[in-house]
């Protein structure tokens, strides 16, 4: 049956059109049902044990995913307009309900009732889209019930259940025969699954009695927030400069405290406390308001005394509200934290404001984890208690939630999403989805860590799988013979990695040639051979973006069979490469460079040690030591050619752990050890990267995929320059080369570790390296602050990297050997592609970041250790310590008041028993307020006794203590240096 819709549509030009489309409708659309003697049995998805069916409408769906993905909720019927309305106005929840509908597992059937000749409806004159839409639901449903015939009468068929929180339309339903109720009835009706009602997400109850209790408890709670601004006025307000616009980012240290980048006033906007953020979260774009000059601000100059949530300790709600538990994460000095802003000293106040509307919530749909408020565990045995949930990330607010099962969820680490925030509730109001398991276990903290970076751990898909070649592969006679591709088999070629390295993408040669010249080559695996454009594995190459590697795992973007075998350059097997060789002289100026795909056989899969060993050993004069050496010479040219050009040489506290090969515990732990042979492999992957941006930019100007580091904004210094002050040295910031020329004379004659300290905190002021296409910004943006170099790419790691994985099909265009996909021509797609490349790339450095943090805490769970330390920040009421043999940073409070309300709070500090500075030492001093000096850098007791200064050497006790039901969190505590065993300083 053929019918026709026609509507009215204006063009943008101002045209009027009409259109025409053509709707069919079917008799022959199975029910999913064995109930239904006409229903073809392969297509009876729904079960004939079942007691009822669910018809879930549009708005059950948006907000009530977490409860449908229960494995308790079954047999669902989703209807085809529902699946198209959810379609249009959520994608990342259709995409969840189209995973349940297709999972073999799950009993979710999708009723195509626009297409069914007996449920398509029209709309009716004045009816609205939603109220049709709610009609041809209840019209679909009345349908089913005429389906289902017993085939005797001692059958009892299921019951159709429509599931609708509209009042209205549940009403209309029950006038017309149908039984519709609201989520929550329906989830009090399932006493056997009690944690059903736990999944009800807040603000959608429909119990009146309920209702009006909760509407009274509002209406006697005093409002804490403004109201939000509506989208009109926040468009009329930032046009006409009222307003600034800019996404929220909360400190790590101290969430009552906030940034929003603003590109209209030209700097970050601080926004100071709880109200003035107004239930803006970390990751909203907001609209703020800037406060009357007067009122501005400067960052705080204290430690944060309270937790996670850091909510104000004279909150309305009580202060046995603002604990937090301890958590399993202590802080460590991140490698790159450029997403925070540079701290302030008290004189320095900067534009401060308020947040006065959400343009857009960046509320995560897959939840939040953490654990359930300590305190409140006792009160809330029985019925359902409300509770607040504490994040394990400390820059969200605590979250209140509904619960039966408090006590069962004492001691577990679980997922929350939030629901609404409304002005007269300290916290948002939530639901809980799941658990993960119990606070402490290895397992459940990677799995969180993992979720909260929002890793994708989901198996690879079937279709995935079936792009992958059979294993054994080997290099075929076809692929010998390709006119295109270059036998190298011969060339003396190998590769070092770091030990344990199963998925090597890169490999090297060096070779004298008659001339005298040498030929270096980079060969990189060829990943693009087997990974085709628009398949099912680049599809989800594309969306992961990059392999996560955790001290004890590694989430691959590729499948193992790619990662480990096919596409890895192993020794003694052919492989299909991607190789640069260059001509250059002697003195390492290049001659010649050329690219070929490539056919070669490594000769030797070394570690960073064995490289070392074999270029230091004299004795050894093989092919493969020989080239090592001539490349580490070569290497050193190049390292200092960029250090003259102004390239920094910056640093980051890596440690490395000896993992237990059965229990997966860490046996030791220690400073990364960085050789020359690390060095070298890093100038010959520059030096390929660089030649790659090159040469792909100059066949295509407009579609190169590239990387530029932006040059840091001065006042990003501050910081660095403040210490260096108070150490008594300067630094000068104009340029990279002139940076890189002060941080080399930043050195003390009796602290061997001063220099790499300072290069850290240079570190932490840069900006963040990003994916880029070369038409989006022009040529002098394309510029890598750190590198000193006018274009950089990504074109080495393409077994973990999508981004090489596009350079390196660019690159293949431009030598002719493929066509230059669309993709890379539409602007559009490749600003998305590079958005969510930058997005997972620093995903997968937080996550891996977090999973040195749980590790080091596992290490220290039996252990007491002293170690050397610095001081990296002075504050009035304590101090930030650094340890560099374990990556360590944390605070130390200078009374036990402060102390005790940060382990409360799980600011994973301790008090110290004996303060030690360079220079005074001695008792514990009074406990009162300290004198901080921000120009120098220092903090002194009110007695003037005890003073501590910037980078002076320290000692730390660390331990690891449990509170809270198994809390545990990492204790610095200062202790005289003496107690430090000679063995452990540093200089």
């Amino acid at each position: 049956m053929l019918h026709k819709k026609a509507f009215i549509k204006k063009t943008r030009k101002g045209k009027i059109q009409q259109i025409v489309r053509e709707h069919y409708l079917r008799d022959d659309i199975y029910s999913g049902t064995p109930w239904d003697p006409e229903c073809d049995a392969g297509a009876a998805k729904l079960s004939k044990d079942a007691k009822h069916y669910l018809v879930a409408d549009t708005n059950v769906v948006l907000s009530q995913m977490d409860f449908l993905e229960h494995a308790a909720v079954e047999d669902v019927i989703i209807m085809s307009v529902v699946l198209d309305e959810v379609r249009h106005r959520n994608q990342s929840v259709y995409q969840r309900l189209r995973s349940l509908c297709a999972s073999p597992t799950r009993r979710f059937y999708v009723f195509a009732n626009e297409h069914h000749r007996d449920t398509y409806i029209k709309q009716e004159p004045g009816e609205s889209v939603n109220d049709r839409n709610d009609r041809a639901i209840r019209v679909a449903t009345k349908w089913y019930m005429s389906r289902l015939e017993p085939a005797s009468q001692a059958d009892q068929v299921p019951e159709i259940i429509l599931l609708t929180n509209d009042a209205e339309n549940r009403s209309r339903a029950q006038s017309e025969g149908l039984t519709a109720i609201s989520i929550q009835a329906y989830a009090k009706s399932r006493t056997e699954c009690p944690e059903l009602m736990d999944l009800v997400a807040a603000g959608n109850l429909e119990d009146e009695a309920e209702t009006a209790a909760s509407r009274a408890k509002h209406a006697k709670r005093a409002r804490i927030y403004e109201d939000h601004r509506g989208m009109a006025d926040i468009t009329a307000g930032l046009k006409a400069g009222k307003y600034h616009q800019g996404t929220l980012r909360v400190s790590r240290y101290n969430p009552f405290e906030g940034w929003v980048g603003s590109e209209s006033v030209g700097e970050d906007i601080l926004i100071s406390g709880r109200v003035a953020m107004n239930r803006a979260i970390e990751g909203d774009a907001v609209a703020i308001e800037l406060l009357p000059e007067a009122e501005w601000r400067a960052a705080s100059a204290t430690l944060p005394k309270a937790g996670a949530d850091g909510a104000p300790a004279e909150d309305a709600e009580g202060a046995e509200d603002m604990q937090e538990d301890g958590g399993h994460i202590m802080e460590v000095v991140p490698m790159d934290i450029s997403e925070q802003p540079p701290e302030l000293t008290a004189a320095s106040k900067r534009p401060t404001g308020k947040v006065v509307g959400i343009i857009r919530r960046n509320w995560r749909t897959r939840g939040y984890c953490g654990s359930l408020q300590p305190q409140q565990r006792a009160s809330a045995r029985g019925s359902t208690a409300s509770v607040l949930f504490c994040p394990v990330e400390r820059r969200f607010p605590m979250i209140r939630l509904q619960t039966r099962q408090a006590e069962a969820l004492a001691d577990k680490r679980i997922v929350v999403v939030i629901d609404s925030w409304e002005a007269d509730s300290h916290y948002p109001a939530g639901h809980y989805v799941r658990t993960l398991g119990t606070i402490g276990d290895r397992d459940t903290e990677t799995e969180v860590l993992l979720i909260e970076h929002d890793i994708n751990t989901s198996p690879f898909t079937p279709a995935v799988h079936a792009c992958v070649p059979q294993l054994p592969w080997s290099v075929t006679p076809a692929d010998l013979d390709d006119p295109n591709r270059q036998d190298l088999r011969h060339l003396p070629i190998c590769s070092v990695d770091p030990p344990g390295c199963k998925d090597i993408d890169d490999a090297l040669h060096v070779v004298e040639l008659p001339n005298g010249n040498l030929e270096l080559g980079v060969h990189i695996a060829d990943v693009t051979h087997f990974l085709k454009p628009a398949t099912a594995i680049d599809d989800e190459a594309a969306s992961r973006a990059t392999t996560t590697y955790l001290v004890q795992r590694r989430i691959d973007m590729l499948p193992k069979p790619l990662t480990e075998d096919i596409c890895s350059l192993r020794a003694d097997v052919e492989r299909l490469a991607f190789s640069v060789v260059w001509e250059m002289t002697q003195s390492a100026d290049v001659v010649s460079v050329r690219f070929t795909k490539s056919v070669i056989k490594s000769r030797a899969a070394l570690t960073y040690a064995e490289a070392q060993s074999r270029i230091d050993d004299e004795r050894l004069h093989d092919e493969i030591s020989n080239s090592l050496r001539t490349m580490n010479r070569v290497a050193r040219i190049l390292r200092k050619r960029r250090a003259d050009a102004g390239a920094l040489s910056l640093a980051s506290p890596e440690v490395k752990f000896e993992i237990d090969t059965e229990t997966h515990d860490p046996l030791d732990v220690g400073i990364y050890q960085i050789r020359e042979a690390n060095q070298m492999v890093e100038e010959m992957m520059l030096l390929a990267n660089v030649t790659v941006a090159e040469h792909t930019l100059r066949a295509f100007p407009a579609c190169a995929l590239l990387r530029r580091h932006p040059v840091p904004a001065p006042r990003q210094f501050d910081p660095l320059l403040r210490a260096a002050a108070a150490a008594g040295f300067s630094l000068d910031c104009s340029t990279s080369k002139m940076l890189a020329e002060s941080l080399d004379k930043a050195v003390r004659a009796d602290d061997a570790y001063f220099n790499k300290l300072v290069r850290i905190m240079a570190t932490r002021c840069m900006t963040q390296a990003v994916y880029f296409g070369s038409g989006e910004c022009d040529p002098p943006e394309y510029h890598h602050y750190g590198l000193a170099a006018p274009l950089y790419t990504h074109f080495t790691s393409p077994i973990r990297r999508y981004a090489d994985v596009v350079v390196h099909r660019v690159l293949a265009a431009s030598l002719g050997l493929a066509p230059l996909p669309e993709t890379a021509r539409d602007r559009d797609g490749v600003r998305s592609l590079t958005d969510n490349l930058n997005t997972r790339h620093h995903n997968a450095q937080m996550a891996g970041r977090a999973s040195v943090e749980l590790h080091t805490l596992i290490f220290f769970k039996d252990r007491v250790v002293v170690a050397d330390a610095r001081i990296t920040k002075v504050r009035s009421n304590g101090l930030i310590i650094f340890v560099p043999k374990y990556g360590i940073e944390g605070p130390v409070y200078f009374t036990p008041k402060d102390a005790a309300a940060s382990a409360k709070g799980g600011a994973r500090a301790a008090i110290p028993k004996q303060p030690v500075s360079a220079a005074a030492a001695g008792s514990a001093p009074p406990e009162s307020e300290y004198i901080l000096d921000e120009e120098k850098q220092t903090v002194t007791s009110p007695d003037g006794k005890v003073c501590y200064t910037i980078f002076d050497k320290a000692a730390v006790r660390i331990a690891v203590e449990e509170t809270h039901g198994q809390r545990r969190h990492l204790v610095l505590t200062l202790v005289d240096r003496n107690e430090l065993p000679e063995s452990e300083q540093m200089g």
